[in-house]
Parts: C-alpha cells; sequence; structure tokens
C-alpha cells in the first residue's frame, strides 16, 4: 500500500478568527494525536488535503518539519454543505496495528431486475471494518450484475479484501432491486366537491347579505304613513 506523504506546519491552537484568517489564506487547521503523546496543532494545504480524502486516502506520512508522523484520518469536518473541510483529525498509528475505519461501499454493473423495471437502491454508504493499517481498502466494490428484481444483497453477501473483517450487523442490507412505485395522478373530477365548497359558501353568504337587504326594504304591502296637516289659522 502506498502511504501519501502530507507537509504541515506547527501551530499553536489559536481561537476561531486566527482559524478563519488561516482558511482565508488556503491553510486548513488539524490536529495529531494518539500513542500517548502530546498533541500537535497543525496546519495543512487545504488543496492538498482535498485531492488526497478525494482519491480515498486514510493513511499518510504527515511532515512537520524534521518529524514525520505515520497518521491514519481519523475525522474530517466539513463546512454546512459538506463540500470544504474545515478541519482534520490524524491518529498516530503503527504500521502493523490493526485499525477500525469506514470504507466507502462502491455498487458496480448493472443489476438484470433492472431491466424488468425494477430500482435499484443502495441502503449502506459506508462499510466499518478492521484491518492492517497497511491494508484499508479505498472502497468495497460490490458486484450487482447477478441482482435480480426482489432480490437483496446483505453485508455477509459482500467479498472483501484478505485480511478486512466487517464490524456491522452481518444481516444489514448493503443494496437492493424493488419494483417501482408508480403514483397515479388524480382523475378528472376528483376533489371537485372540494372545489365547489367555496362557491356554496359564497351563495350562502349572497343569500344572507340578500336577506339583511330585505329587512331594510318596506312591504310591498306597507302604506306610506300620512303626514300631519298643519291646522291653518
Amino acid at each position: 500500500m502506498e502511504i501519501k506523504t502530507l507537509k504541515a506546519e506547527s501551530r499553536e491552537p489559536h481561537g476561531t478568527r486566527v482559524v478563519k484568517r488561516m482558511r482565508r489564506k488556503g491553510r486548513i487547521p488539524g490536529i495529531i494525536y494518539g500513542h500517548k503523546q502530546t498533541p500537535q496543532a497543525i496546519a495543512l494545504d487545504r488543496h492538498e488535503v482535498e485531492r488526497e480524502l478525494e482519491q480515498g486516502a486514510h493513511l499518510f506520512t504527515v511532515v512537520v518539519g524534521s518529524k514525520n508522523e505515520t497518521c491514519l484520518v481519523k475525522d474530517v469536518q466539513y463546512d454546512h454543505l459538506g463540500i470544504e473541510p474545515l478541519h482534520i483529525d490524524f491518529a498516530r498509528v503503527d504500521l502493523n496495528e490493526r485499525v477500525k475505519v469506514k470504507v466507502p461501499i462502491e455498487l458496480r454493473g448493472h443489476a438484470k431486475g433492472q431491466t424488468e423495471g425494477g430500482v435499484v437502491s443502495q441502503q449502506i454508504m459506508d462499510l466499518e471494518v478492521e484491518c492492517l493499517v497497511t491494508a484499508i481498502p479505498e472502497s468495497i466494490r460490490v458486484q450487482i450484475g447477478d441482482l435480480a428484481l426482489n432480490q437483496l444483497i446483505h453485508i455477509r453477501e459482500i467479498t472483501l479484501p484478505a485480511g478486512v473483517t466487517a464490524l456491522a450487523d452481518p444481516e444489514g442490507i448493503v443494496v437492493m432491486c424493488r419494483e417501482a412505485i408508480v403514483v397515479e395522478a388524480a382523475a378528472p373530477g376528483e376533489g371537485a366537491e372540494a372545489a365547489t365548497e367555496p362557491e356554496v359558501i359564497a351563495k350562502g353568504k349572497i343569500e344572507e347579505e340578500g336577506a339583511e337587504g330585505a329587512e331594510a326594504k318596506p312591504a310591498k304591502d306597507a302604506k306610506p304613513a300620512k303626514e300631519e296637516k298643519k291646522e291653518k289659522k
């Protein structure tokens, strides 16, 4: 396994403002810890870190000044969009020790169930495994060419590289091929009652208003009151 190299600078763990200025300059803060040694705050080139992480690298030789540290990526904090790394944690490791790490699952092939109208749905994106630090796979490839309609692939059915052990539930479902759910459009006329309801309410309102107006009008048979004649003197 090729171990990539990252160059870093030692830094003092300052406050938020200093870290923000660092990020604006294209640097990313990080920390190295483990093996009962003092944690060390570092700064790395953000573009270099992004490039290596995109290629699925887990193990690095981190060079800080004249000191080389063999480190495993333990955690990466991203921005709210999940795109830009904001902070990275490294754990010191020995090349002969076994480690626990999450590895992305990569589907390969075209499921035969798709030709029958099925839809492939991946249920697990990353799988936690245990292996030698030098044997961490970049990804776990799952062949789905033989996946028929209404079939599943469980974790226990995945072929893992030699020396790699899955730590998740063996009965966990990795991927499935199910019939597509067709949502029928509402038939014309459905919901007509709801559509006409406002009209009924409006009609009632008009009738009530008409009734109120009728009370204000004099009855047809009513005769106007006679005005009292003034007595002539």
